[in-house]
């Protein structure tokens, strides 16, 4: 009887005022003789382990070393990083359009593009290993994000690193084959050839061979010569 009394005003003095003391001062207020082992728990902070935080800071200035590297061949060999990617969708006929992000402030979605997927993926216009992954070496044109699957976003961000990377010379910039074999770029014709000399006229002869078969309107000569009859003798 003296316990549950002893619980009953224990759970009595929780629900006082005196709530915000800690743990160890309830204890010993209640329980007088009794050693509390009772500790508030803190969260333990997430530490990365000293290689994995030297190999993001490595991958980050110079991502193109991590395709290079054991980790990038174990998990996609000698594939690209979006050939074994599938989007989970419901139904058997796929979205029409990638998602906009996989990564929204804190919260990344259940099945992240190729990209977001991998941390160490990191798209840079000196990554040219990469980016050579989502151009086709048939045409030149970039991959499209429904066949990729990666999302609109990080589309957007490989069609700029992919331009900067062609300005710079890294990638190759395929111009379209125009077939000039049906014009003529001989200097033989009056284009291009020399000016002949001018013909050579006599007095009253027009400068131009036409322009005495042009025999112009009767009804025009008569305003003209109206307008102009103060001035004309």
């Amino acid at each position: 009887i003296q316990i549950g009394l002893k619980i009953n005003t224990y759970y009595k003095y929780l629900s006082s005022a005196s709530r915000s003391l800690p743990v160890r001062l309830w204890t010993r207020a209640v329980f007088p003789g009794v050693q509390s082992s009772l500790a508030l728990c803190t969260a333990a902070s997430p530490e990365i382990p000293s290689d994995a935080g030297e190999a993001l800071a490595r991958y980050k200035d110079r991502p193109w070393d991590y395709l290079e590297s054991e980790e990038y061949i174990a998990l996609y060999g000698t594939s690209p990083v979006w050939s074994d990617y599938r989007r989970n969708h419901k139904g058997g006929i796929p979205p029409q359009k990638t998602r906009k992000t996989c990564i929204r402030g804190d919260k990344i979605c259940g099945n992240p593009c190729p990209i977001c997927r991998d941390s160490n993926v990191i798209i840079n216009y000196q990554n040219v290993k990469l980016l050579q992954q989502f151009i086709s070496p048939n045409t030149g044109i970039v991959y499209d994000s429904t066949r990729t699957g990666v999302c609109q976003k990080q589309q957007k961000q490989l069609n700029q690193a992919i331009g900067t990377a062609r300005d710079h010379g890294l990638l190759p910039f395929q111009v379209p084959h125009v077939d000039f074999s049906g014009e003529d770029y001989s200097n033989c014709h009056d284009a291009v050839g020399s000016t002949p000399p001018p013909p050579t006229i006599t007095s009253g002869d027009p400068w131009y061979r036409w322009y005495h078969t042009i025999q112009p309107d009767e009804t025009e000569v008569a305003k003209v010569k109206k307008t102009y009859k103060a001035y004309l003798k």
